[in-house]
Formats: structure tokens, sequence, C-alpha cells
């Protein structure tokens, strides 16, 4: 998680900064951001995923003033215009979860300061193949029987398709069940949380650039899924002044 922030940052540390992390989930990138050296602000709409923060820093930064954490709506401008402004914000693979992206992005943006920085990371769009995806989760999030039918038909074609492409790549095929995925996860939690992961939205890269362009932000950095279904990531800055 550190070294992700350092890649996409271009920073060897945050010292000195202060960082927003939008939707901070298991607050795993806020407690990277912190060890890193930033002051920390952390809020998600979920209260679970807000004491799973609050846990997180409980164990490594107790007491701490310098990581605030707090339940809240980044659909909510009142809300986020009151936090300030920040140095980096940050939101990985949340606001196309929130059911108003595009409202989501642009609330994004408010707390973002003159020459600071915006991180984010949304859904690539592939069309027809990602309303066919959204289908599928809908039916899976309908109830019990939606949920059985889409593993039952899903969770052996996810292992299936892991099989061939170790073999193409000539890699141990045991080994995606042994090691976390590149951001932390087992290959089996990630598999379920693709399924269910509702609400769902997409963009394309040339979609989320041209609307942070129009609101004066400049692209610095940017990591394309290519023509999969994975994330796009982005680092916009707001111009100074």
């Amino acid at each position: 998680a550190e070294q992700s922030l350092r890649t996409m940052l271009e920073a060897a540390d945050l010292r000195g900064r202060t960082f927003l992390d939008i939707g901070s989930g298991s607050g795993l990138f806020s407690l990277a951001a912190r060890r890193l050296g930033a002051r920390v602000h952390s809020f998600d709409f979920d209260p679970k995923s807000v004491a799973c923060t609050q846990e997180l820093r409980r164990r490594y930064f107790p007491d701490d003033s310098e990581w605030r954490i707090e339940q809240g709506s980044v659909l909510d401008p009142a809300f986020v215009r009151s936090l300030g402004q920040f140095d980096v914000v940050y939101s990985w693979g949340v606001l196309h979860h929130t059911g108003d992206m595009w409202k989501a992005l642009e609330h994004a943006a408010l707390p973002v300061a003159p020459g600071g920085r915006l991180f984010i990371a949304i859904y690539n769009d592939q069309g027809a193949t990602s309303r066919r995806w959204l289908a599928v989760k809908r039916i899976y999030c309908s109830g019990f029987l939606g949920r059985a039918a889409m593993c039952a038909v899903f969770i052996p074609y996810f292992a299936a398709s892991g099989f061939a492409n170790d073999v193409r790549q000539r890699r141990n095929p045991l080994r995606r069940y042994t090691r976390p995925t590149k951001r932390g996860m087992s290959v089996f939690r990630d598999w379920f949380d693709w399924l269910g992961g509702l609400p769902f939205e997409v963009a394309s890269v040339e979609a989320i650039v041209a609307f942070y362009k129009q609101r004066r932000f400049e692209l610095r950095k940017l990591t394309t899924d290519g023509r999969a279904l994975g994330n796009n990531e982005f680092v916009f800055e707001r111009p100074p002044g």
C-alpha cells in the first residue's frame, strides 16, 4: 500500500502533507499514508468500515491526533466542504460504488487544495461487457437464490480462467490460492467482492480526463487496465492559485 502511494504520487514520503481518504474501507491506505508521514483524515459511509479504520489506528497509532476518522458521505457536498482542503485526496475504487458516480467525482474534487493531488481509481468502461456484469451483480444481490445461481456459474468460471491464464504464463496455478492479490485480498475474497459489488458504474479514461479538464485539473499520472474490467488509476493536480 505504501509503495502504491509512493509510485502514483511520485513521492518518497508524505511528510508535511495532509491526506484525505474518501471511502477508507479497511483503513489500509489511511494507515499507509500515516506511516509515510501524512496528517490523515479518513471517512466512510459504512459504520463497519469506520470501525475497522478506527481499529487500525488503535493498533498502530493509538491516541494519534494527526489521524482523524469519521462517518460521512461523499455525496453530501456540505459535509465534504466542511472537511477543509488537503494536499492529497485519495479515493481508490470507491466513487463508482456510491450510486451516483459523477456527483461523487464532482465532490471528490472539492477538498483538493491549490497545487494538491487527486488520486482516484474508477472501473474501466467495457461497453456491453460492463452491462452484462451489471446484470450478473444485480442477480447475485437479489437474494439467496440469485447468489447461489451466480456462484454456481461464476466461481468455476473464475477458477478455470485463472488456471488457463497461469498455464499460458507458465506459472504455478496454486500460487493464486496461497498468496494475496496485488492489493492484499485473497483470490476467493476477490471473486465474491466482484460479484457483490453494487452499485456499479464505469467510465472510460477519456470521459474521466475530460470531466476533470473541464474543472481545470491537469492529469499527472495514469495507469490503465487496458481492455480489462478493472480499475484505471488517475492522479490529477489542481493548478496553484
